[in-house]
């Protein structure tokens, strides 16, 4: 078990608690596997009714997977193969599918940063997670600003939402607020954060049936609270919808240029510093998780990792982003007018045999 994951069962309910700090609540390989463990052990334990997961500060939830971890691995290994890397995105996109399907309400506190890998760990699922978002909730999922693609799920949960709300928060990679996450269907209530100590007093006393019942009756009384919290998209709805319609980051791109309003601007700034070819390569992504299970986003993804690697993009925004942190990577191809559509789809080229597949077993 991984020392920065803290579990405990209290009131039937199952809590654990990200604790590394220091990283945000980063996820290392061994807080995945500590994380499934505890999953696999409470999923037919009587004496478990329910799984809250939260973050041991409110700084963040999880800013996502341990990325100077993938680039130290990487650069080791620049085919892209490393046995580390391998374990740790196969299996923490096995915990992703875990998740989905776990059969016992799954309740996530999003307080503070939420993004990449943490937001795996709260968007997968349907029927049995809850949500719970606060005024300090910062979610996103910022993978094309290292040159890599919104995984753990993002071909499902971002495909998803409501019109290009999606696609524009892959592509931008933007971060979004409690009111915006609300609007995207990526929460479920809003809860202020100085209201928390009296959840935890609910969660160690309810007796319903469903803890999640008490939560949403508690959660009632801090909505209008929530809807005063300036978000942008649903102010934004429109102009995104409209933009973000392609099949092409060109045109995507053109549009925006050709829209003179503050947003439209302000997006195309954001894209402009983002990889090209991930950008692409996301929006292919989305476009076909729309029409695939969770288990066929989650291999696709799989596949697309060894690429990312091999190819080396994600290895130079990282490096650009933390290691040197001159915020200058040099992306390749350098721009959108470079793009070859050939490169986009060698992304999904097959890397293994149907039955080879490190994710085969997922249904």
């Amino acid at each position: 078990m991984s020392a920065h994951i803290l579990t405990s069962i209290r009131n039937k309910i199952g809590f654990i608690t990200l604790d590394r700090p220091k990283a945000l609540n980063s996820l290392s390989l061994e807080m995945v596997r500590s994380i499934t463990a505890t999953l696999l052990q409470w999923r037919d334990d009587e004496n478990v009714c329910a799984v809250f997961i939260q973050g041991s500060n409110e700084k963040a939830f999880c800013a996502g997977g341990d990325i100077r971890f993938f680039y130290d691995v990487g650069t080791t290994n620049p085919q892209g193969d490393s046995a580390l890397l391998e374990d740790f995105f196969t299996e923490e996109y096995a915990l992703n599918h875990l998740i989905h399907f776990y059969p016992k309400p799954y309740i996530s506190l999003l307080n503070g940063v939420v993004m990449g890998g943490g937001m795996g760990i709260a968007q997968a699922g349907v029927t049995c997670r809850m949500r719970i978002v606060t005024e300090r909730t910062k979610m996103a999922m910022p993978e094309v600003n290292i040159g890599l693609f919104p995984d753990v799920g993002g071909s499902y949960f971002l495909a998803r939402t409501p019109g290009e709300l999606g696609t524009y928060l892959g592509l931008t990679g933007d971060i979004i607020n409690a009111a915006d996450a609300l609007y995207a269907d990526l929460a479920d209530v809003f809860i202020p954060t100085a209201e928390l100590p009296a959840l935890m007093e609910l969660l160690e006393s309810n007796t319903s049936t469903d803890i999640r019942v008490a939560i949403r009756a508690f959660a009632a009384a801090f909505a209008e609270q929530a809807t005063q919290l300036i978000g942008k998209l649903a102010s934004s709805r429109e102009v995104i919808d409209h933009h973000f319609k392609f099949t092409d980051v060109g045109l995507i791109s053109t549009s925006l240029a050709n829209d003179t309003s503050e947003f439209a601007q302000q997006t195309l700034e954001l894209m402009n510093k983002r990889s090209p070819l991930l950008m692409c390569v996301t929006l292919e992504q989305l476009r076909r998780g729309a029409k695939m299970s969770v288990a066929e986003c989650l291999r696709m993804e799989r596949t697309m990792v060894r690429h990312c690697f091999k190819h080396g993009e994600v290895l130079e925004g990282i490096r650009a982003l933390v290691v040197d942190k001159d915020n200058a990577p040099n992306w390749s191809p350098a721009s959108l007018t470079q793009m070859n559509s050939d490169l986009i789809q060698s992304f999904f080229s097959e890397v293994w045999p149907d039955y080879a597949h490190p994710l085969r077993h997922l249904k």
